[in-house]
């Protein structure tokens, strides 16, 4: 079964950038004394930069998102050479993200990371940005081309930040793509094998086994490899794609189905051997023929 990875992700506990936080506990006058959001943006023009700012971040922590946006915005607008518009376009990008409008975060913030380089929250863009691809991947039923914009995104965090919380975070998270991916290509085999389509259903469950391998899928694109083999009369590809499976999987439910068909085509020992009798830290019949095959 491929893993559930669609809904919501948590916003990470360092979602607001360090200045962002700082301005916050600077100006807590402000943030109190702060009016209606129409006083606010009647008088834009002459609040300084730092109340139009932490007006940006009240609203955002009261989830008033389009107001959060436009003091963001104003921010940008009026005082565009300031530190604080760099801030408030990541601000921004982050309101973006928590309204599921990833494609307006995703744009945000690839202008973001072009403008600012070597700002000191640019690992923090990059990981969003990613998040924002990651929220949009699809049921297996449907195309898996966010997957992979969301896989890419993700290993461009791990690369540039491996040291980086967001890198921890990123690699569990493309484990979960890799797999979502797998399970798209075992639908699709399945497909193919139902219609007798055993050439193509191979190449998808080989391409299983040969780019999934650390997913959760392989046993079964083993597992159904054999039986097609074995369809087409293919008896020692049929062997040798078991004994694969049972040297690597010696308990699992499909080495056991495996073995079965082999052994109803006389190309295993009797049932003495069969994998019911295998006890922890064995590796099974096929485990124990490994080098005689290869």
């Amino acid at each position: 079964m491929t893993l559930q990875i669609r809904g919501r992700a948590a916003p990470p506990k360092f979602a607001v950038p360090a200045l962002a936080m700082t301005a916050v506990m600077a100006l807590p006058l402000l943030l109190a004394g702060c009016g209606s959001d129409n006083d606010a943006l009647a008088n834009a023009g002459s609040q300084p930069v730092e109340q139009l700012y932490n007006n940006g971040l009240d609203a955002l922590r009261d989830k008033r998102y389009v107001t959060a946006n436009t003091q963001f915005d104003l921010v940008q607008q009026n005082y565009p050479y300031s530190s604080w518009a760099a801030n408030a376009q990541l601000m921004e990008g982050y309101s973006d993200y928590l309204q599921n409008k990833y494609t307006d975060a995703i744009g945000i913030l690839d202008r973001f990371i072009q403008l600012h380089p070597t700002h000191r929250d640019i690992a923090y863009a990059y990981y969003l940005r990613a998040l924002s691809y990651y929220e949009q991947i699809a049921d297996i039923e449907r195309d898996q081309h966010g997957t992979e914009q969301a896989m890419a995104a993700l290993q461009e965090v791990v690369n540039r930040f491996p040291d980086s919380a967001y890198a921890r975070d990123a690699r569990l998270k493309i484990d979960l793509c890799r797999d979502h991916l797998a399970g798209k290509e075992m639908e699709i085999g399945r497909w193919y094998e139902n219609q007798h389509l055993y050439t193509a259903a191979i190449g998808r469950f080989q391409r299983v086994v040969d780019n999934y391998q650390t997913t959760n899928h392989v046993p079964e694109a083993l597992s159904r490899l054999t039986e097609i083999y074995l369809i087409l009369g293919m008896k020692d590809e049929a062997r040798r794609t078991a004994a694969v499976l049972g040297y690597n999987y010696p308990g699992n439910s499909w080495y056991e189905d495996s073995y079965n068909q082999l052994f109803d085509d006389g190309l295993v020992p009797n049932a003495a051997h069969s994998p019911s009798t295998v006890t922890e830290g064995q590796q099974g019949f096929f485990g124990r023929i490994w080098h005689s095959i290869f």
